[in-house]
């Protein structure tokens, strides 16, 4: 008769499973797992084998963006499944490349775009698409600050609104992330007239020392006067607003004939009724930039944006702004201090491997 084979008894299985389970590699993050709650860091457990179109990434920085917040808030029109984390612009070091990845290699300093997050975090893999290796000489917190803000300010100067040099450009929220990089753009690559307008004396010397030629302070200041007086009544040629409400509705009243209004955001929470009259009696046009949606409609878009203000960046012709940058256990601090309104240009979440 033949001998039943037994299994080993648990006692012998326990060890093994625990090994096991000890050797899946994992790194920090900061994981939303409620919305409308603070962020909590975490161990998740890493990608174990890559595709091969993928790139492992050693984050070093990630930008926050304030649809970041909105998401962690429950408010953005895009909700992922929980848990989730969050951030999508990132700069750090190639720690791994799957088998057809040409473009970048192991050890090379990245600029990696994410449209599904996963950039608050210590690792972060990528498709190759949306990974730009940069050069070792430019600063990682540089990088990790240019991404959305100027891939968004570059594509709603050049190919929506088609700025010329010498016409003045009115940019709304100018100290913030999209306005200084809109402002730096206009002002030292396109050679436009830039004015800026931001609330209260301090944003606005920034942006003044960004490159813009006059400023509007939104606390003691009336925007339509101002323009009338930068302009000699003639009006703006360009307005980028990332504002909206009733802000949106005094530039394109202040407007010049054939004047291009380019819709960017809304940080106001009030999305403006444009009046189509105002539109029509000035030969104007109203446009919207929403910069994520060329990663699906036409990626090569999106990939020339980057590669066009890499170069900048690289030529010492752009200089992002990075008011604050905090730890990724300071995340959630982080989005307060930009709630607040304490921030100018961008804030970063700086990992351990920054260190």
């Amino acid at each position: 008769m033949a001998s039943r084979i037994s299994s080993p008894p648990e006692r012998i299985l326990r060890p093994l499973f625990r090994a096991a389970k000890d050797s899946v590699r994992s790194y920090r993050a900061a994981v939303c797992k409620t919305l409308k709650k603070p962020l909590i860091v975490d161990e998740m457990p890493a990608v174990q084998q890559l595709k091969n179109s993928q790139v492992r990434i050693g984050v070093h920085y990630c930008g926050i963006n304030f649809a970041d917040i909105l998401m962690a808030m429950g408010l953005y029109q895009e909700k992922p499944p929980l848990p989730a984390v969050f951030g999508g612009e990132i700069s750090g070091k190639v720690l791994e490349v799957g088998s057809d990845v040409k473009t970048v290699s192991e050890g090379d300093h990245v600029l990696g775009l994410s449209f599904m997050g996963g950039g608050f975090a210590d690792e972060c893999v990528l498709d190759s698409r949306t990974v730009w290796k940069v050069s070792k000489s430019l600063d990682l917190k540089d990088v990790a600050a240019m991404g959305v803000s100027y891939g968004t300010a570059w594509v709603s100067l050049t190919r929506r609104a088609h700025v010329q040099a010498g016409e003045s450009v009115l940019v709304t929220a100018a100290a913030g992330g999209v306005g200084m990089a809109t402002v730096d753009l206009a002002a030292n690559v396109l050679n436009a007239k830039v004015i800026g307008a931001a609330g209260g004396e301090a944003k606005n010397k920034l942006v003044l020392q960004q490159g813009a030629s006059n400023v509007i302070d939104y606390k003691t200041q009336n925007i339509r006067e101002k323009i009338k007086e930068f302009t000699n009544d003639k009006g703006v040629d360009v307005v980028v607003d990332s504002v909206g409400g009733e802000t949106a509705i005094e530039c394109i009243k202040s407007i010049s004939w054939e004047g291009r209004f380019v819709v960017v955001g809304f940080a106001s929470g009030e999305i403006p009724k444009i009046a189509a009259n105002l539109l029509l009696v000035k030969n104007c046009s109203a446009v919207g930039v929403y910069w994520g949606a060329y990663n699906r409609k036409k990626p090569e878009v999106l990939a020339g944006c980057i590669n066009d203000v890499l170069k900048m960046l690289e030529a010492n012709q752009i200089h992002p702004h990075v008011s604050r940058v905090f730890p990724l256990n300071e995340i959630n601090e982080a989005f307060k201090f930009i709630m607040d309104r304490k921030s100018t240009g961008k804030v970063l979440i700086a990992m351990s491997n920054s260190s």
